[in-house]
């Protein structure tokens, strides 16, 4: 099954705030360099997302975001979720019942964890798999993130790299 890729919203905050196309509980999944971020659609042109270390060194927690912040200049792509067993306002509920949580872990419960968590009940991340897998994906991933888009913390960056700061 096809994901579908919606660019419009990347750029109109006119469409962004009217949520065209988009259910209620939808997983989202934005392009960055190198990476992707995900947030759960709650409806009125908003996103619930795990805001980690996104553009800031300071880590920062579950939180509403408008969607054309959320897709940050680059488009969107709803996340065909066929097994899911919380769809709808179920799945957006889940989300809110996270609001404010601020336990944001690279490897272990990160934005993709969150989402697939209000979805499916489990947190899991392929994009942390497909890095763990295959060692140079996840180097292309950390240099990405060390450019600056998404900074992880120092413990974080030593914890991926096999050295755990004391």
């Amino acid at each position: 099954m096809e994901t579908p890729y919606v660019d419009w919203l990347a750029t109109s905050r006119a469409l962004t705030t009217a949520g065209c196309a988009i259910a209620i509980g939808a997983h989202l999944i934005s392009e960055r360099d190198g990476y992707t971020h995900h947030g759960i659609y709650a409806g009125n042109g908003q996103v619930i997302h795990y805001g980690g270390f996104h553009h800031s060194s300071k880590r920062r927690p579950i939180e509403y975001i408008p969607l054309h912040g959320f897709a940050a200049g680059k488009g969107i792509k709803i996340q065909s979720e066929p097994d899911a067993i919380y769809t709808g306002t179920d799945a957006v509920e889940r989300a809110r019942s996270r609001l404010g949580e601020d336990q944001y872990q690279l490897l272990t419960n990160n934005c993709e964890h969150f989402c697939t968590w209000c979805v499916s009940g489990v947190g899991r991340s392929e994009q942390v798999r497909r890095c763990l897998r295959n060692p140079w994906t996840g180097i292309k991933m950390l240099f990405a993130l060390a450019r600056g888009e998404c900074m992880p913390s120092v413990t974080a960056r030593s914890r991926i790299a096999g050295t755990f700061a004391a």
